[in-house]
C-alpha cells in the first residue's frame, strides 16, 4: 500500500493527513488554544478520594479535575514488580500487579492534598475530565521508557531469540554503566537497528527523566513537567516506515525539523521528505479539505449507489447501511445485491471510523442477510479492514438482532467534536419545531396572555418563515389569533429571531 503524509501549518493550527492509495484515511489536528494533552506529564494534587468508587480526582490545572482509577495508581514495589502482557503491544505496555496479589484500596494509596506525578492517557471528552495514570510511559522511536517499573521487555513481533537477546544486552549494559533506572520496552522498530540507535534513545530518556525530576522538585502542583512532542514529530515517530512514499510539509521551519528527525530515525527515507512550496494550499491540492467537509455530514454515499448514515449519541455511535439507489443486476438475486452493498459498506465504515476517530461503542446495522456464509463473509471483511487500524478494537456479532457491535479505544476527541459546536438552533437535538407547530404554539401562548393585553393593538414579531406561513398556508391560524385578541394584530418579520422564537407586545 502506498502511503503519504500531508502536513499544513500556520501560526494557530497544525493539520496533518495520512493518505492510503491517494485516499484520506486519517486526519490529525492540533490547535494553539486546544493543544493535545495526551502524553503530557503533570505534578498534580489529589483534590478528592472516593472510596465508594475506588477512584480519585486530581487537580492538574485543567478546567475539570482529572480522573484516576485505583488500578492506575502505583502501590508498593512488591505490587508492581511484573508487567502484564508487556510484549503484546509495544506502543502501549500495560502495567499491573502480580497475578493473585490483592489490590490495595484507593484510600490506602492516596489522601486529599497529596502531590502525585501523573500522565494523561485520555483527553477531556465533553463533560468528562481527563483520564490519568501514575504509570508514566514515554515513547521513543525504538524504545518505550517506563520510569515506574524495573523491567526490560521486547516486542513479540521481534521473534528471533538472538535478536531479542542482543537488544536486551544493549539496554542492560547502558543501565549498568550510567546508573539508569526504570523499565524499557524495545519496540518493533528496534529490530535489526545498530547499537548506536538504541543507545541514542536511552541517552535521550536518561537526560529527559533527569530534567523532569529536577523540574518536579522546583514547581508546585498543579504544573506540567513534560510535554509531548509536536504533532509532526509524534506522527513521524509512531508511523514512519518504508510504506510512506512521501512526506510533504508546507512550512519551511517544520520541514527542516522533520528532515533532521527522519535523518536520525530512518536516514534512508530522508529523500522522501519534501517542502511543498506551491501557492495553492496543500490541503486543497490533496483533497483533505473536501474529506473533512464530508466527514462532518451524517450521510456517506457508496460508489454503488448505497449509503451509510452515522449518528452520534451520548452513549454510542450508530451506523446504518442502506441500498439507496443501488438495485443490483437485472438478473441477480436480492441476496447478492445486499451482500455487495454490505461488503462495500464495510470498507467505508472502517475508513470513516478512522477518519472521524470514532471511539467507544459503535453499533453497525448492516442490511439483513439470510445465508450464514454471507454473514461470515461480511464479518471476515470487517476483521480484515480493522487490521489497518492502530486503535485497539473488538467486534461482537449480535445474531438475534443482526447487529454488529464494535468497541474501539478512544484517546482523543473525535473529528466532529474538534471541529464543531452544538447547533444554537436545535441545541443538539438535530431538529427544530416545524413551521406549523410554531404557528399553533403562538396561538396557544396568546390564549394565555390575552387578558393582560386588554384589547390593545398587538405587535407580533416572528421569524420570516413563520410570518410567511401565517400569511399564506396558515391564514386560518392568523384569523383565529385576531379573534382571540379582539383586536388588530400587526405581523412583523424579524430575521434576528430564532426559527422558534416570537415576541408579543401591546402597542
Amino acid at each position: 500500500m502506498n502511503k503519504e503524509l500531508i502536513v499544513s501549518l500556520n501560526r494557530h493550527e497544525t493539520m496533518a493527513a495520512i493518505l492510503e492509495d491517494d485516499q484520506v484515511s486519517e486526519i490529525f489536528i492540533e490547535r494553539e488554544q486546544q493543544g493535545g494533552v495526551v502524553g503530557n506529564i503533570y505534578k498534580g494534587c489529589v483534590s478528592k478520594v472516593l472510596p465508594g468508587m475506588q477512584c480519585a480526582f486530581v487537580d492538574v490545572g485543567f478546567e475539570r479535575d482529572a480522573f484516576l482509577y485505583v488500578g492506575d495508581v502505583i502501590g508498593t514495589d512488591e505490587q508492581f514488580e511484573q508487567l502484564e502482557s508487556v510484549d503484546a503491544d509495544d506502543d502501549e505496555p500495560t502495567i499491573a500487579k502480580p497475578a493473585g496479589a490483592p489490590q490495595a484500596a484507593i484510600e490506602e494509596l492516596l489522601t486529599a492534598g497529596q502531590e502525585i506525578l501523573v500522565q494523561v492517557v485520555k483527553e477531556p471528552l465533553g463533560t468528562k475530565g481527563a483520564r490519568i495514570t501514575s504509570h508514566v510511559t514515554i515513547p521513543g522511536r525504538f524504545l518505550v521508557f517506563m520510569p515506574s517499573v524495573n523491567h526490560i521487555g521486547v516486542s513479540r513481533k521481534i521473534d528471533a531469540r538472538s535478536e531479542r537477546g542482543r537488544l536486551k544486552g544493549i539496554v542492560k549494559t547502558f543501565c549498568k554503566e550510567h546508573g539508569f533506572t526504570g523499565g524499557v520496552i524495545l519496540r518493533t522498530a528496534a529490530g535489526g537497528r545498530p547499537e548506536s540507535d538504541i543507545v541514542g534513545d536511552l541517552d535521550y530518556f536518561h537526560q529527559l527523566w533527569t530534567e523532569t525530576r529536577l523540574k518536579m522538585d522546583r514547581v508546585r502542583a498543579p504544573a506540567v513537567v513534560h510535554r509531548e512532542e509536536s504533532l509532526v514529530a509524534k506522527l513521524l515517530r509512531d508511523f514512519l516506515n518504508a510504506d510512506f512514499s512521501s512526506i510533504r510539509i508546507d512550512d519551511r521551519q517544520e520541514y527542516d525539523r522533520a528532515r533532521r528527525l527522519v535523518e536520525r530515525i530512518m536516514p534512508d527515507l530522508v529523500p522522501r521528505v519534501h517542502h511543498y512550496d506551491k501557492a495553492f494550499p496543500i490541503l486543497e491540492e490533496y483533497g483533505v479539505r473536501t474529506e473533512i467537509d464530508k466527514a462532518l455530514r451524517s450521510k456517506v454515499w457508496l460508489k454503488s449507489g448505497g449509503y451509510i448514515v452515522i449518528n452520534h449519541t451520548e452513549a454510542l455511535v450508530a451506523i446504518d447501511v442502506n441500498t439507496g439507489r443501488y438495485v443490483g443486476k437485472r438478473t441477480g438475486r436480492l441476496e447478492d445485491t445486499i451482500v455487495k452493498t454490505n461488503l462495500e459498506a464495510v470498507k467505508e465504515i472502517v475508513r470513516q471510523i478512522r477518519l472521524r476517530d470514532l471511539g467507544g461503542i459503535i453499533v453497525l446495522d448492516f442490511i439483513d442477510m439470510e445465508e450464514r456464509k454471507n454473514r461470515q463473509k461480511v464479518a471476515q471483511a470487517m476483521d480484515h479492514e480493522l487490521y489497518r487500524d492502530r486503535s485497539p478494537s473488538k467486534v461482537v456479532q449480535v445474531a438475534e438482532f443482526g447487529l454488529t457491535v464494535l468497541t474501539r479505544k478512544r484517546v482523543r476527541q473525535s473529528l466532529e467534536r474538534q471541529l464543531t459546536d452544538p447547533c444554537p438552533y436545535c441545541s443538539g437535538t438535530a431538529v427544530v419545531k416545524s413551521t406549523v407547530t410554531i404557528c399553533y404554539d403562538i396561538l396557544s401562548e396568546l390564549r394565555k396572555v390575552r387578558d393582560s393585553l386588554d384589547g390593545h393593538e398587538v405587535l407580533l414579531r416572528v421569524n420570516p418563515d413563520i410570518a410567511r406561513a401565517l400569511k399564506e398556508q396558515e391564514r386560518g391560524v392568523m384569523k383565529e389569533i385576531e379573534e382571540v385578541l379582539h383586536g388588530r394584530v400587526i405581523l412583523k418579520p424579524d430575521t434576528q429571531l430564532h426559527h422558534e422564537q416570537f415576541d408579543v407586545m401591546a402597542v
